[in-house]
């Protein structure tokens, strides 16, 4: 690991690298007015490029409308793109396409890394050559070798990597190539063209991309050129995945020169000694410097792992200094709750009970007490504290400070009037309190919480137990994501997990996670499918049962596929827009399918409810829903049968005995 990174820190300090990671271009050749068939054709054509690029191995073409409302629209993704990062780039390319062309007849974004490319206009053009327009960037540090020796190697290997492009066997009209300069340094180059481009017309297309950039860039180490149907990029590490065996370069010296042909004894011996002191004089020459090198580099190594070291335990000194600012002392708190007073009794929850509290300085808090015997132990606790500590988000709770004195652990939270979401969606009178628009804005608001845990801030954060309970809302019923004991913290990189413990609630967690416990944001995003499903319904996903035996996600689908889906609805909520519950029916469904790679990302659910015309794939039928005692019982049977050497145990909060169950005294 540490190689790996040092090797990353080298490949910054040595080559200084600027490029830049997006691009787009609206044309200047007609507008569209807004809602327009057009503008509809538009977004709807774009949406479609999501699921089909992948589906069609990386590229696909495709249009929509009749005469001067029709569309036509591309999406490529570069040949060494993961499903999952052809995915997120095209979604972030669209989104850009569509805020910022809003009325452009014609636009194209260049976006990611790897990256990828997503084009639209009123006209015609799979496969037709176009040069222009033409976006170009380049490394900040320059060429320190031989110039003229450098040119010849890199005009041989980007002449070499057009023509495997262009009259490769790839598919894709993707290639990739590798030289060596020197003993320690490489050129590395990829080259792709859209498949429906002639070979001809691609190697124009990208011989004209390495003449641009000799002429914008010469001497510089790295950069790359785009255009609208063809990349090309190089630089001196290599930035793409290759299937292909590393060349690493021999450290040993050139070999010695041939033998000179037959002659005298004496003749030859001369001869003989003086190749041997050529020889010695070329192995000092070349390992000399070599060794200078490698001294450098180490040391260079060493200062950047002393002060990332460094800088580590200062971070790490600096959250330990800000987490102790929010430490309040314990009989502050028993003060502020008149002991822990009955009548400061907000809740009772299975990590213990929640009272009102009153700050010496007049703010009111909500206190979390653990009890002495719960099953949040010590590392829970902490989680919850770094974890609150550090985030900011308007759709998180707020901790305000926590006590861990005389054997108590304790949490003070913001105070959140208006209770937890189940306590309005179930309650058979307060649920009319809640009309469409506001619950719409509370699914929004949940779903950018997640978001900014996901993908936002500065960790990836999985919750793990996302459900009507914990989540709050304040005087305005904006939602506020709550209980974060159980939450788990990934690596940027990092896409899933084995739990050694599966906790949660029944009834949303993911089949993969319930059975066989792994876990990944795609447990969120299960257990928001539910979530919305129960706020559109208020009907409760553990409760939940009609004449077919159906859970709350089967009789869900179900009612969609046979075009009833209103029978879902809460009755209440008949008046609010139709379109906009359908499609949150939609997303709820897509959500909590079984298979993960068919759920979407919090991302593409916030665009979903962010724009309306984004086309949704049709949902399979649901995961199944553990909702009763058999079920638990079953649950608990699978998970030991998935793993016979290891029988894990499964801790589960109940609904009704949630924590963040809050009645406002």
């Amino acid at each position: 690991m540490w190689v790996r990174a040092l090797s990353s820190i080298f490949s910054f300090l040595l080559i200084g690298i600027s490029l830049v990671d997006a691009n787009l271009r609206c044309y200047d050749t007609g507008n569209f007015t807004r809602n327009s068939t057009y503008g509809r054709n538009r977004d709807l054509l774009l949406a479609s490029l999501l699921p089909n690029v992948s589906a069609n191995g990386g590229f696909y073409t495709d249009s929509v409308g009749q005469n001067s409302s029709k569309v036509y629209a591309l999406g490529m993704c570069r040949g060494d793109s993961t499903p999952d990062g052809c995915y997120r780039c095209l979604n972030s390319s669209i989104h850009d396409l569509i805020a910022s062309c809003p009325n452009q007849k014609e636009a194209i974004s260049w976006g990611g890394d790897p990256p990828c490319i997503a084009r639209y206009a009123n006209r015609p053009f799979f496969g037709i050559l176009e040069l222009e327009p033409t976006d170009a960037g380049y490394n900040t540090a320059n060429i320190t070798s031989n110039l003229t020796e450098f040119d010849t190697v890199w005009e041989s290997l980007m002449d070499r990597v057009v023509r495997k492009a262009s009259n490769g066997t790839s598919s894709l009209k993707y290639a990739t190539g590798e030289a060596d300069f020197t003993v320690f340094q490489n050129i590395y180059a990829v080259m792709q063209c859209t498949p429906d481009l002639s070979n001809k017309d691609c190697d124009t297309c990208l011989r004209a991309s390495v003449s641009n950039y000799e002429s914008c860039c010469h001497g510089k180490q790295g950069g790359y050129v785009q255009k609208p149907n063809c990349w090309f990029r190089w630089d001196l590490y290599p930035f793409y995945v290759s299937n292909a065996s590393t060349n690493v370069p021999s450290l040993s010296p050139p070999p010695p020169p041939a033998s000179p042909p037959p002659q005298s004894v004496n003749s030859t011996n001369s001869k003989e000694s003086k190749g041997s002191s050529s020889r010695t004089r070329t192995l000092v020459i070349i390992v000399v410097p070599i060794v200078i090198v490698v001294a450098v580099l180490i040391i260079l190594a060493v200062a950047v792992l002393l002060k990332s070291i460094k800088k580590r335990k200062q971070g790490d000194q600096n959250n330990k200094g800000h987490v102790e600012l929010l430490q309040i002392d314990f009989n502050a708190i028993r003060v502020a709750t008149e002991n822990f007073s009955d009548s400061n009794l907000l809740g009772q929850g299975g990590f213990g009970p929640v009272y009102k509290g009153k700050l010496e300085d007049g703010r009111e808090v909500a206190i979390k007490r653990l009890s002495k015997n719960s099953e949040q132990g010590i590392q829970e606790f902490k989680n919850e504290v770094m974890l609150l500590a550090k985030l900011q988000h308007r759709n998180l709770v707020r901790l305000l400070g926590f006590s861990l004195e005389h054997k108590e652990r304790i949490l003070i939270y913001e105070f959140l009037p208006n209770s937890s979401l189940d306590n309005f969606i179930f309650d058979p009178v307060k649920r009319l309190l809640l009309n469409w628009e506001k619950r719409y804005k509370i699914i929004e608001g949940i779903a950018k919480g997640l978001l900014y845990l996901h993908e936002d801030s500065q960790y990836r954060i999985i919750h793990r137990d996302l459900k009507a309970a914990n989540i709050l809302l304040d005087e305005e019923m904006h939602p506020k994501i709550s209980d974060f004991g159980m939450a788990k913290l990934f690596t940027v990189d990092q896409t899933r997990a084995d739990a050694s413990k599966i906790v949660g609630t029944l009834g949303y967690m993911a089949p993969e996670y319930a059975i066989q416990g792994q876990y990944s944001v795609k447990s969120d995003v299960y257990a928001f499918g539910v979530l919305v499903l129960e706020t559109i319904s208020g009907q409760k996903i553990s409760t939940f049962s009609n004449q077919e035996g159906d859970s709350l996600l089967t009789h869900a689908w179900r009612n969609w596929n046979e075009g009833t889906a209103l029978e879902v609805v809460d009755p209440i909520l008949r008046d609010g827009s139709r379109s906009e519950i359908m499609r949150s029916i939609h997303l709820g469904l897509l959500c909590v399918q079984e298979n993960i790679a068919d759920r979407p990302t919090m991302a593409s659910v916030a665009l979903v409810l962010s724009s309306y015309s984004i086309s949704l794939p049709v949902p399979k039928r649901p995961a199944f829903s553990m909702n009763s005692t058999t079920e638990t019982a079953t649950m608990t049977e699978s998970s030991s049968l998935s793993n016979p050497s290891e029988t894990e145990a499964i801790q589960v909060s109940v609904n009704e005995a949630s924590i963040s169950e809050l009645d406002p005294r």
